[in-house]
């Protein structure tokens, strides 16, 4: 060590430094997505706490370049702390480590740069009771609002996946952030240290500080960027869906007119040729050319589009789909919303009952009424396998691809949200019910 400190103060108790290594550790298991039982969480913060405190006794132990292994052996303890007390992936949790390395450092430098202030300030050493409230109190602060500001900052439904570059972002920031807020515990004989000892708490803390904001505005930046993926993604699919509905539209224009004239055409042949078996045949032609004819009638056009095109995917797939709608209650929604709600609901019954082994279960219904001031819509579908979703009820996709895939119902609740509705989902004795509330 190089230089020397004036009026050095004590340095942080090792223990105090391990209570606030392993609290921050708490607070990130408590905010980010959590893969493993509640019990297992508890007995590995259980064992964390005893063993941070070893480490830290340790480290204390050691000359300079041990205590920073020491310190090094600190970060792990906190590391498998995150990693086994929620399941987070290795990436994930070396992540949340930097955080809460930094939180834990911040803390213990502010309780006891304050616990030296206080005792300065009576001229006296503080009695046991003082010391203990003065800790609770700066630590119950400090981690509720740490709380509080992360939990806004997490997804406690959906992990946090940072990428390469962000979590070595992170982690060389955490080291710089430790390194800068250190140094004047090293020497004193460089531009950015201290030689005084409230001094040196108060760069320690500052450092600390800004260490910590920085690493929550990168986490908020991410957050937004990925919001905004998000919403591009569903924009994206609502067009898609316009555009299979005008396609749709187009489609069944030239059906109908092609279904129109072959009834003329088969009319005529009847008129010329009668045998019975030929009779037949051509009453099997009509049948045929009947399905594609046949369109729905709810009232609303664009509705009546997405069912006859509905329909007609599950008959090809073997799945038998019922609706009862009233289209005329949907006059107030844009034509965009409309193919896109019904288009992503229906789509993802189709997806999920066209897995079936049993054709009679195949089963899908479609109901759209009204009931009171609430425009009711409502799709079930048969299924037999394991649905996964998340804290907000959002269906977790089945597709390798996550990224790109699990936006149906995200969409549904974004075109819903736009007319002050709201969606449920109910899982009941093999049915998947899709409810979607509208006010009138």
């Amino acid at each position: 060590m190089t230089g020397t400190i004036i009026n050095a103060l004590p340095d942080i108790p090792r223990v105090c430094t391990a209570i606030c290594e392993w609290l921050a550790c708490i607070v990130y298991v408590a905010v980010i997505y959590r893969r493993v039982p509640l019990r297992r969480s508890v007995v590995v913060c259980a064992v964390g706490l005893p063993a941070l405190v070893a480490v830290q006794y340790f480290a204390g132990m050691m000359t300079l370049p041990f205590w920073i292994l020491g310190m090094f052996l600190a970060a792990a303890g906190m590391y498998l702390i995150i990693l086994l007390g929620t399941g987070a992936g290795k990436r994930e949790s070396l992540y949340i480590t930097a955080r809460a390395f930094i939180l834990g450092e911040l803390v213990a430098s502010l309780h006891w740069q304050l616990a030296m202030f206080v005792e300065r300030t009576l001229d006296r050493a503080p009695n046991t009771l003082e010391i203990n409230a003065l800790l609770v109190a700066v630590y119950a602060i400090c981690f509720l609002v740490a709380w509080r500001v992360e939990n806004g900052n997490f997804s406690q439904s959906e992990p946090t996946l940072p990428t390469v570059s962000t979590t070595v972002m992170t982690v060389a920031t955490t080291l710089i952030t430790f390194a800068m807020s250190n140094l004047s515990f090293v020497s004193t004989n460089t531009p950015f240290s201290g030689t005084v000892g409230q001094e040196v708490f108060y760069i320690r803390t500052l450092v600390d500080f800004c260490g910590f904001a920085i690493l929550f505005a990168q986490q908020e930046q991410t957050r937004r960027i990925a919001s905004n993926l998000e919403l591009a993604s569903i924009n994206a699919q609502l067009k898609s869906q316009h555009q299979e509905y005008l396609q749709s539209k187009e489609n069944l224009e030239s059906i109908g007119r092609l279904a129109h004239d072959l009834k003329h055409q088969i009319a005529a042949l009847r008129a010329e040729v009668d045998p019975g078996h030929v009779a037949k045949g051509f009453e099997q032609l009509e049948a045929s050319v009947q399905r594609y004819s046949t369109q729905q009638h709810s009232g609303n056009p664009v509705l009546d589009v997405i069912l006859t095109t509905k329909t007609r995917t599950c008959a090809d797939h073997g799945i038998t789909f019922t609706a009862v709608a009233d289209g005329k209650l949907l006059a107030g929604m844009s034509s965009m919303d409309i193919a896109s709600l019904f288009g992503n609901a229906i789509d993802n019954a189709i997806e999920a009952t066209s897995k079936l082994q049993d054709p009679q279960q195949r089963l899908i219904r479609l109901a759209l009424y009204g009931q009171g001031q609430f425009i009711v819509i409502r799709v079930e579908n048969y299924y037999d396998s394991t649905l996964r979703t998340d804290a907000e009820g959002n269906l977790r996709t089945t597709k390798r691809d996550a990224r790109s895939h699990g936006f149906g119902v995200k969409s549904i609740r974004h075109i819903a949200q736009q007319y002050d509705g709201e969606v449920t989902i109910r899982t009941d004795d093999h049915w998947f019910t899709l409810t979607v509330l509208i006010p009138r």
